[in-house]
């Protein structure tokens, strides 16, 4: 495991303490179009959820499961975990019930904060051992096993109030300090039921996280506005993107909806971010929609082929890029997957203030990064402190091998699964991260390509294909399939059964009708973000390694 020497780390609750009492009266976080907290109202909900926390038994190292769209709430009740000491288990609302049912009975939950709509289709019976679950919007309960419980969620107020008789103050938040080594979240990578990995992520992997932020993008004031976009229950969302700006007194504004460009661009103008947290689709589609036009407009075309074109004309479309953006953008973090290159050029070209990161839940999630001046094109940074790296490869300047990290970033392994640490983590801290990198002289990161599969959802979920392809694989006539992503869309690949065919082997017709059936019965068991949009079908089986895995990347676009 992954032990590291105490004193080399700060304490998390502390800060996230001392933020709160500085900002008291400040705005803390908003549902853009509907509830509002300052500072001091997240301290008294924390409070209340802290005595239910007792009230249905629930003490430090104990698990508390969130599923739900991102709100102000998940928000609040993801924090009344971390400062009280209570693991965390954040769990994407997009999951079927089934995933949610297993998830919340092998992370050992106790409590489950759900939204109402997800409630509806669980089943009690199948979570035997929760003792309550608790609606995030309005903390209603659907579901008591404890009537100490329920008399402590009746009485809420009236039990608050006995605590604190006269006013709740600054002061009143004492939160206990934290030790670097304590669980604090279990993130599941992954959905699928035989696939699904708990990230065990201890105080000082998500301490290190914020502590990088706090010293690396300093532009950020107290009562600076965040628009929150990313899934709260992934790392990138989660510590980046909510708890980083929190801890310095900002105001994170969260979008309740899907995120379409429109939706975003007019939260930009509303609350006029200078940082910008984002997925590469996102900021793509943005781009695409608002500029792109612009410069396909004559005038814009001939001057742009001008040989020398006039910084003027540049500095026209980076302005109204930067308007689009809010007017007051000091940096865009694209973290995930790659940037496409046109965009990337495009960007480069009028000087636009981006840098491209990396990380994995695995580590909290920062692995690398650069401030915007530094970035290198098609690098994705350098490693973040109290990290290194080093990669498998004879020469790895020029020859792409495996990224290992180490550091206090690094989780401490996979909950209740032995088998799946020991495949990933050494026994003296290093991490295999799955990735195939090159590191140049300076210690720049280049990614080749993921040799670990997944891919980045629409907006910014993780998509493992080797799901979706064992589901296809057991629909009628599949013989084989591969899931790849084409422009943000996923495409299958599919090998039919031409043996099981019979007759049919060679009518191209009726085979594509078979498959379309499959398609249309597979999607509805599939979150959302991972349904196929269309399939193409192969008649020779796909390449294999000796070992008979497919070669994934010869069929990547």
């Amino acid at each position: 495991m992954n032990k590291h020497h105490n004193s080399e780390y700060g304490a998390l609750v502390p800060i996230i303490q001392s933020a709160v009492r500085k900002n008291w009266d400040r705005m803390c976080l908003s549902d853009i179009g509907g509830t509002n907290y300052r500072y001091r109202d997240l301290a008294q909900v924390v409070e209340k959820l802290h005595i239910i926390f007792e009230s249905a038994g629930v003490k430090r190292g104990d698990k508390v499961a969130i599923c739900g769209r991102n709100s102000s709430n998940w928000a609040v009740v993801f924090l009344a975990c971390l400062t009280s000491g209570v693991v965390a288990v954040p769990i994407l609302h997009e999951f079927k019930p089934d995933t949610i049912h297993h998830l919340v009975n092998h992370s050992d939950a106790k409590l489950l904060f759900v939204d109402a709509a997800i409630w509806e289709n669980l089943d009690e019976n199948l979570l035997p051992n929760l003792v309550g679950a608790i609606y995030i919007a309005e903390f209603g309960m659907p579901l008591s096993r404890s009537n100490k419980l329920t008399d402590t969620r009746n009485n809420l107020n009236e039990v608050f109030g006995k605590k604190y008789p006269y006013d709740f103050t600054p002061d009143d938040v004492n939160w206990p300090e934290d030790k670097p080594e304590d669980l604090a979240v279990i993130n599941y990578t992954s959905g699928s039921t035989g696939m699904s990995k708990g990230v065990m992520l201890p105080y000082r992997a998500i301490w290190s996280n914020i502590r990088f932020c706090i010293d690396n993008l300093d532009f950020l004031r107290p009562g600076d506005g965040i628009v929150n976009m990313l899934p709260l229950a992934h790392l990138y969302g989660m510590v980046i993107e909510m708890l980083h700006p929190l801890v310095k007194g900002c105001h994170c504004n969260f979008l309740t909806k899907v995120p379409s460009p429109k939706i975003i661009l007019s939260a930009f103008a509303e609350v006029r971010p200078k940082l910008i947290i984002t997925v590469p689709l996102i900021l793509e589609k943005i781009i695409k929609k608002k500029v792109f036009p612009e410069l396909e407009k004559p005038m814009m075309k001939f001057l742009l082929k001008l040989p020398v074109v006039d910084d003027k004309v540049l500095a026209k479309v980076r302005a109204s890029l930067i308007e689009a953006f809010g007017g007051e953008v000091r940096e865009i973090i694209i973290g995930g997957a790659a940037l496409n290159a046109e965009v990337a050029q495009f960007l480069d070209r009028i000087n636009f203030p981006y840098t491209v990161g990396y990380g994995m839940t695995e580590c909290g999630p920062l692995i690398s990064y650069c401030p915007p001046e530094n970035q290198k094109p098609g690098s994705v940074g350098k490693i973040v402190e109290r990290m290194e790296c080093r990669v498998e490869s004879p020469d790895p300047v020029n020859v792409p091998g495996d990224l290992w990290v180490r550091g206090a970033n690094v989780m401490d392994g996979y909950y209740k699964n032995e088998k799946a640490t020991d495949e990933v983590m050494s026994k003296d801290g290093w991490m295999n991260t799955g990735d195939l990198c090159r590191i140049d002289e300076d210690g720049y990161i280049y990614i080749s390509g993921r040799s670990k599969t997944m891919i980045l959802g629409p907006s910014g979920q993780n998509i493992y294909p080797e799901e979706i392809e064992q589901k296809l694989n057991n629909m009628p006539y599949v013989a084989e399939s591969l899931v790849i992503d084409e422009g943000g869309k996923l495409v299958a690949l599919i090998v039919p059964d031409f043996e099981a065919l019979g007759k049919e082997a060679h009518d191209r017709e009726a085979i594509e009708k078979i498959m379309d059936e499959n398609i249309k019965n597979l999607n509805p068991e599939l979150p959302d973000y991972s349904r196929i949009s269309r399939f193409k079908i192969f008649q020779e089986e796909f390449e294999k390694t000796p070992k008979r895995s497919i070669k994934r990347f010869l069929y990547q676009p």
